[in-house]
């Protein structure tokens, strides 16, 4: 396999995060933006909606968008469990993180972060932002405050994915972590999983 991840990318760490706890080394090729790599990967077809991450199988099949990567490689795994209502729970936070969370978390960090973008950082698309990334995650809040884990009794996919945007959410999106204690001692307890690896 092959995967196509760009290094800065919430949605690309996710898939790499997932790939280390498996202990599975699969071969990166990086397509920051900008960089002559992501103009080939995009000329050459190798990327079926234009971004990354995308995995390629041994058979040549492109895998595309990241919480489907995930659901692929953690089949399974401890990552994604048998019980058909656990499943339909953990799809339901990769769901919710794509429809909702990623496209607030991720989206202000992006503006503060990518020059690129900064011009779209007016001060009230930013305090928006950052107004309804804190509602989305006192939603987190509220269900690690009472549950180690997103969903039953152990680490999942569902995890993995909103760990992605969440763990930086302070740092590169500027939200107050110190509101959600609960969140913040979730993270560490996926830090300390074995085989984590961290965003480079």
């Amino acid at each position: 396999m092959i995967l196509y991840s760009m290094p800065s990318s919430g949605n690309s760490y996710k898939v790499r995060l997932l790939l280390a706890l498996l202990g599975r080394a699969v071969p990166c090729i990086d397509i920051e933006y900008g960089t002559e790599p992501l103009a080939q990967a995009k000329a050459e077809g190798r990327l079926p909606f234009g971004k990354a991450p995308v995995l390629v199988l041994e058979d040549g099949t492109a895998l595309a968008e990241s919480n489907a990567i995930l659901c692929y490689l953690g089949e399974g795994s401890l990552f994604m469990p048998q019980d058909t209502v656990a499943r339909a729970q953990i799809l339901s936070w990769m769901f919710w993180e794509q429809n909702q969370h990623e496209g607030v978390i991720a989206v202000r960090a992006a503006l503060r972060c990518y020059p690129h973008r900064s011009h779209e950082a007016t001060p009230a698309r930013m305090d928006e932002l950052l107004e309804r990334g804190h509602a989305l995650m006192a939603i987190m809040e509220a269900r690690l405050g009472a549950h180690d884990w997103l969903v039953g009794d152990t680490v999942s996919l569902a995890d993995i994915c909103l760990f992605a945007y969440t763990h930086s959410a302070g740092d590169r999106g500027g939200f107050d972590m110190a509101r959600f204690p609960a969140i913040n001692e979730w993270l560490a307890r996926i830090q300390a999983l074995n085989g984590f690896e961290a965003l480079s």
